[in-house]
């Protein structure tokens, strides 16, 4: 029997008009109180049939039931009228039959096939007869069994929930039946064909699929059930409205629907969406929406399509705004189809892509908002370009858009990056004025910029700040602070910057223990400075040639050389040896003490190292052979300073002169100080005092 015609809903109605139910566990077993059947009676029953047509076993293969039997005659009546509904019930009576037979086999083991089938010829007649009287649809329909006169209660039980099971069966199979058909519906097919093309595959594809076949097989129930419903009562409100349209006659008629007073009021989930701002709700959504989900950009050929590869291969000096109005008067582009050009020349073209992202802000088809503007100037600050950003900035405000926080925030960065902390502080404050509170990345901005200008204390500001507000600082802010406070030689602070730390819980490296003994070395605290030089060896970390030479710089503030050389000594039995760093130190302080030989010992050591001595080494030579009056020595140093000259400062230009001064040679300490006036530094009073002097009482240096 074709399965695609098992069960239909005139036919259903017609059997029993059942609401399938699920049926209760079925019984484990027929009680013996079902009167066995003899053979004699079967084969009478067989002999002697009542006038039904015959039945004939069927042999069903679902997921439910599978059916292997022999064949069984059965009368059953049917309507040779109705085909349809005759197929239905010889398949209600054929999962019957087999389910029945197997558990009548189950109880009655010592009965024979004949015996069995006479006993399933005499249930079948009955489950007939119930059928044509209707009676089946309220044994079946009951939540429990009705007992029968002719079947013991628990017989009629077994025959109740099998029953019960064969209509489940048929329905589970003629919704398999429909969902075959659903699954290959156009509009199911074309939504999985796009899930295929998003990146959607296996079981995923697979159990939208049957999810997207299901809802439009009830989408098609309810509109046919709507069309019954709609047929049925057409039919049934016929007579009635023939009736009433005679008494209608007497009756005037209604002009219009009566007015409702007051408003229409609905809530969902305790909202009242009768109020209209739920209306502007509903519209502030759908823009969002399609700022979220844009459309599609406009298919590009032809003509267009080649003034479009001719923006995409301009050069950074040419002038795309020619090509761009050419391309705009083709295309007529909206929004998302600048979109998809300006994505396009980031990829292929970025030394023309800033140029023209600024071009399209002013067109109007754009739609330009502040954020498009905040791309803009954030892609300018990340190449350092201030006057792109400031006329993009002032452009933004023409147009009546005023920076937002994440624009400032942009110019916070940018600006402390660059080292205007004027300007950047100017951006700081406005973004508390706009009442954002700050981030960590912008609190770190801040105070760099304010570390590169040499200004620490502004800076812990800052981070005192980040404190109070529950904001940990990283440890490379602590560092930087404590770097800065150490170069400008501010013990203070350093020591402040230092127990925050501490109490911050960060661990001492080798760098937090340099700064320190560099910071009260140069406040002239060499013992504070020993004290963190010996914690440092004490926690297991070993001097470096840097920190060693920041030890030897604060003895030699104090000009305590034996402290310096005791220290040296103890190193050098731990294995340290002295590097560049330690012996540019000596180098400078051996050269103050004038002593020759050993300076130049140790020049000796700095080139067996292979380096190039530091501009330092030189100018401490400069000065102890100038104070030395060493006039061919010095004129060397000099000289090797000249060369030098953009590496010097203003105290490295002063100290130079001081010393040719004082060795007499005025000539020279004349000509530096010209270099130095023209690299921009101002000598000292002190400096020019000197040089004046030096004029009048020194006398001329011999010639050579």
């Amino acid at each position: 029997m074709n399965l695609k015609h098992l069960i239909f809903r005139k036919s259903i109605n017609h059997i029993s008009k059942l609401s399938p139910k699920p049926a209760s566990t079925i019984s484990a077993a027929i009680s013996t109180s079902l009167h066995p059947i003899s053979s004699v009676q079967s084969s009478a029953y067989i002999k002697n049939p009542k006038p039904i047509s015959p039945f004939i076993r069927r042999i069903h293969l679902t997921r439910e039931t599978k059916l292997s039997y022999t064949s069984v005659e059965a009368n059953v009546v049917s309507s040779d009228s109705e085909d349809e509904d005759d197929g239905t019930t010889k398949e209600f009576l054929s999962r019957f039959v087999w389910i029945m037979r197997g558990k009548l086999s189950e109880v009655y083991t010592d009965c024979d096939k004949e015996t069995i089938n006479g006993m399933l010829l005499v249930i079948v007649e009955k489950v007939v007869e119930e059928m044509e009287k209707g009676g089946i649809q309220r044994m079946v329909g009951s939540k429990v069994a009705i007992p029968s006169q002719d079947f013991s209660e628990d017989l009629w039980k077994t025959v109740w929930e099998a029953s019960n099971m064969v209509l489940e069966d048929m329905e589970k199979a003629s919704k398999k039946e429909r969902m075959k058909q659903f699954l290959q519906a156009e509009e199911v097919k074309e939504k999985c064909r796009f899930a295929g093309e998003v990146g959607i595959r296996g079981d995923l594809l697979r159990e939208l699929r049957f999810k997207w076949a299901k809802e439009k097989m009830e989408e098609n129930d309810f509109y046919e059930s709507l069309q019954r419903f709609r047929s049925g009562k057409q039919e049934k409100g016929g007579n009635v409205l023939k009736e009433q349209a005679v008494a209608a006659e007497d009756t005037p008629a209604i002009a219009s629907l009566p007015k409702r007073k007051g408003k229409i009021k609905y809530k969902i989930y305790g909202l009242d969406l009768s109020d209209p701002k739920w209306a502007e709700v509903a519209d502030k959504i759908h823009e969002k929406e399609e700022m979220l989900w844009p459309l599609e950009p406009k298919p590009i050929s032809g003509k267009c399509k080649l003034v479009m590869d001719k923006i995409l291969s301009l050069k950074k000096e040419d002038d795309p705004s020619q090509l761009l109005a050419e391309w705009i008067q083709l295309l007529q582009p909206t929004r998302v189809d600048w979109i998809t050009l300006l994505d396009k020349l980031e990829r292929k073209n970025p030394g023309i892509h800033l140029k023209v992202m600024e071009l399209v802000l002013g067109e109007e088809s754009f739609q330009t908002n502040v954020r498009d503007y905040t791309k803009l100037i954030d892609a300018y600050a990340k190449e350092d370009r201030v006057e792109d950003v400031e006329r993009i900035l002032r452009k933004m405000v023409e147009n009546g858009m005023m920076p937002d926080s994440l624009t400032i925030t942009v110019l916070v960065h940018m600006y402390s990056k660059v080292g205007n902390v004027a300007r950047a502080n100017d951006a700081f404050e406005s973004l508390r004025n706009y009442g954002f509170q700050p981030d960590t990345k912008i609190y770190n901005s801040m105070m760099m910029a304010y570390i590169n200008a040499g200004e620490p204390r502004q800076g812990e500001l800052l981070l005192r700040e980040m404190e109070t507000r529950d904001i940990k600082p990283s440890e490379e802010i602590y560092m930087a602070l404590l770097r800065s406070y150490a170069r400008r030689g501010d013990a203070v602070g350093a020591g402040r910057i230092a127990n925050s730390m501490q109490f911050a819980g960060f661990q001492h490296n080798l760098e937090y223990f340099a700064l320190l003994v560099e910071a009260y070395g140069q406040a002239g605290d060499c013992d504070q400075a020993r004290s963190n030089f010996d914690n440092m060896i004490k926690l297991g970390h070993k001097p470096d040639d840097k920190c060693t030479a920041n030890m030897i710089a604060a003895y030699e503030k104090k000009n305590l050389l034996d402290k310096a050389l005791n220290l040296l000594l103890e190193l050098e039995k731990d294995g340290f040896e002295p590097g560049i760093e330690t012996y540019t130190v000596l180098v400078d302080w051996l050269g103050r003490l004038r002593l020759v030989d050993e300076t130049e010992k140790l020049l000796d050591k700095i080139a067996e190292l292979g380096e190039v001595p530091p501009l330092k080494v030189h100018v401490s030579l400069c000065d102890m052979y100038s104070r030395a009056k060493s006039e061919k020595k010095a004129l060397q140093a000099v000289g090797v300073l000249e060369a030098r000259k953009d590496e010097l400062g203003p105290n490295e230009f002063e100290r130079i002169i001081t010393a040719l001064c004082a060795g007499g040679f005025v000539q020279d300490a004349q000509r530096i100080l010209q270099l130095m006036e023209a690299k921009g530094f101002a000598a000292s009073e002190q400096v020019k005092f000197s040089l004046s002097s030096s004029q009048v009482f020194s006398q001329k240096r011999p010639k050579k």
